[in-house]
């Protein structure tokens, strides 16, 4: 198959949906088979540095447009509907697309990825322009081939909110990239702390753990936000270098920081809410994420439990790789011709 994707989110600073994207890639070339991957988007020029460092070494075709203002020609394209993707990339037999740019195409497959329902479920805690784009994409998803996901809970969460199929959907879980292992570099500080990477995001919950935090039993709170921007090879010493890692998300798709820090040997305490079950297994301290109390407690009682957590969270992450996340992928496109 030669698969066309959509990589104009790897222009900007890389969160989660950007490491998704780019281990999906990695995914998708490590599971073998005859596939040709086109990546594919119009970035800014500076978008256009970020993008080409990510993918950096892959085997990839690029058929990526640098033009001045990536955001406004990837809206226009949208909108207008025309030209066809063909016309920058080829023939294809399968298209997929992000919720940054939803273009036509003639034929082939046509797939996109949902993260989340958050912006649609609580549009009044986010920007207008983000609760626009999900929800552009959340409708672009209905006419789609198949429609790729990171966990059950949010399969679900499409079917019953946007009426989507679920014999549509694909649950593509994420990997857990190598450079989280217990074993590296640590970083160091004055005194014992919790790690988070929750930020003031009202759904990422930073706010009641600072409440929580001086119950931390003599932990300093550490937010990666505290350390202005760090790249994303950068996490793995302050997971391990952490007493335990905090995750008091509201809401999730997955939650794919818990999967890491486990994978680098510390303990978790992750919000109760059941979009973070999957991240989660039998391998967390769950608390209810609205409780100070309650997070507070969880950390100690993390603390107290290390030897066990950080054993069953090791296995956990384990089941988690960007090869089954490819395959999955592959999968999905070929059931879709």
């Amino acid at each position: 198959m030669r698969i066309a994707y959509d990589v104009t989110p790897l222009s900007h600073p890389r969160t989660g949906i950007g490491n998704y994207i780019l281990g999906a890639l990695k995914g998708m070339l490590a599971a073998g088979g005859e596939h040709q991957l086109v990546v594919f988007g119009p970035v800014s020029i500076r978008g256009r540095r970020s993008l080409d460092e990510a993918l950096t070494g892959l085997p990839l075709e690029r058929r990526v447009v640098t033009v001045p203002f990536g955001h406004a020609i990837r809206r226009a394209w949208t909108a207008i509907g025309a030209p066809p993707a063909e016309r920058f990339i080829g023939d294809f037999d399968a298209l997929h697309f992000t919720d940054w740019l939803q273009p036509p195409q003639r034929a082939g497959v046509r797939a996109t990825m949902i993260h989340d329902l958050g912006p649609l479920h609580f549009p009044q805690h986010l920007h207008r322009r983000t609760v626009r784009m999900h929800t552009a994409n959340a409708q672009a998803a209905k006419r789609c081939d198949v429609v790729f996901t990171n966990s059950e809970y949010t399969a679900n969460d499409i079917t019953a909110t946007l009426g989507i199929p679920r014999e549509r959907l694909r649950v593509a879980y994420p990997g857990v990239d190598e450079t989280f292992r217990p074993d590296g570099e640590r970083h160091e500080r004055n005194r014992p702390y919790a790690f988070t990477t929750a930020t003031d995001d009202w759904r990422k919950n930073l706010r009641t753990l600072r409440e929580a935090a001086p119950a931390l039993d003599g932990l300093t709170l550490l937010a990666l936000g505290d350390l202005g921007y760090v790249e994303h090879s950068g996490l793995a010493p302050l997971y391990r270098g952490a007493s335990v890692f905090v995750y008091p998300s509201r809401f999730e798709g997955f939650g794919i920081p818990v999967l890491e820090a486990m994978a680098c040997g510390v303990p978790c305490v992750v919000s109760a809410h059941p979009s973070l079950d999957e991240a989660s297994g039998d391998a967390a301290i769950r608390v209810d994420p609205q409780n100070v109390e309650a997070i507070a407690a969880g950390v100690r009682e993390a603390v107290a439990r290390r030897d066990e957590l950080v054993q069953r969270g090791l296995a956990h992450a384990r089941r988690f790789t960007w090869v089954e996340t490819g395959r999955v992928h592959l999968q999905g496109y070929a059931d879709a011709r």
